[in-house]
């Protein structure tokens, strides 16, 4: 088994037996494996993650970003990919990866203030940003209808790798989400740097084959922020085109699985 991110490939090849770590019954593998909602998932995603000043500052420090954006979302693919589909061998070996990367992350901000990609409560902060954008996501363009326990099963599935990155206190249902990003929000704040890395992220491509599809993902992801998010980025939608650009996101998907599936 093999998956198509980006222009690269992941071997998703599993010995006999082997389900890895969650399994095709789990929630996780329903939420990660519809492509377009985790495209618009994944951006809104990494919007909201830049409004923590200690992850803004480990990306404008440390990342390629501003200069190889393709290249950075793809390992980010990568990596839920290897450690959703693939063996136990892949999906621990690419956490392990990830916190030696980790491991040369750290810094000052312009305050004074040290950063450590290693810090736990950063980790969990960059984890529940995520996993919650993916599925809002996915509850909006593939299936409302997931049930409330699903929903949890979804973030305890997902908690553990989490951890495995050195994540603590990680939130395990949606009450609990919920509340912890009610006690961060006073920790977030947009400034000249977010908007630049902001800016860069929803920048057209240059492939005229993909960009319309990508100015509709980068829409859809602004719009599926919370009100505060898109306030502090400066980011929303008018009124009258939300319906507009939900409609075309969920055809847009729809249009994407009939083509993954063939």
């Amino acid at each position: 088994m093999r998956a198509l991110v980006g222009s690269g490939e992941v071997d998703l090849t599993r010995p006999p037996g082997d389900d890895g770590l969650f399994g095709p019954s789990s929630a996780a593998w329903r939420v990660h494996g519809d492509f377009s909602a985790m495209m618009i998932g994944g951006i809104s995603a990494l919007l909201l993650q830049m409004l923590h000043p200690l992850a803004l500052a480990g990306v404008w420090d440390h990342s390629g970003f501003r200069d190889d954006r393709q290249g950075r979302l793809k390992r980010t693919a990568r990596f839920i990919a290897a450690t959703t589909f693939g063996s136990t061998e892949l999906a621990r070996a690419s956490i392990a990866q990830v916190r030696r990367i980790h491991d040369r992350v750290h810094g000052t901000l312009p305050d004074g203030t040290r950063y450590d990609a290693n810090d736990p409560a950063l980790l969990t902060w960059v984890h529940v940003a995520e996993v919650d954008s993916f599925l809002r996501a996915y509850l909006r363009y593939r299936d409302p209808a997931m049930t409330a326990a699903d929903q949890e099963h979804y973030l305890v599935e997902t908690a553990g790798i989490a951890e495995a990155l050195g994540a603590a206190d990680v939130p395990r249902t949606r009450a609990d989400v919920d509340a912890y990003l009610a006690r961060v929000r006073p920790e977030l704040r947009a400034d000249h740097r977010t908007r630049e890395v902001a800016a860069a992220l929803l920048a057209p491509g240059d492939d005229k084959a993909t960009t319309s599809a990508m100015n509709l993902a980068v829409a859809a992801a602004i719009d599926l922020l919370p009100p505060w998010a898109q306030a502090l980025h400066g980011r929303s939608l008018p009124a009258f085109a939300r319906p507009a650009v939900r409609l075309s996101a969920s055809g847009m998907g729809g249009v994407l699985r009939w083509a993954l599936a063939k």
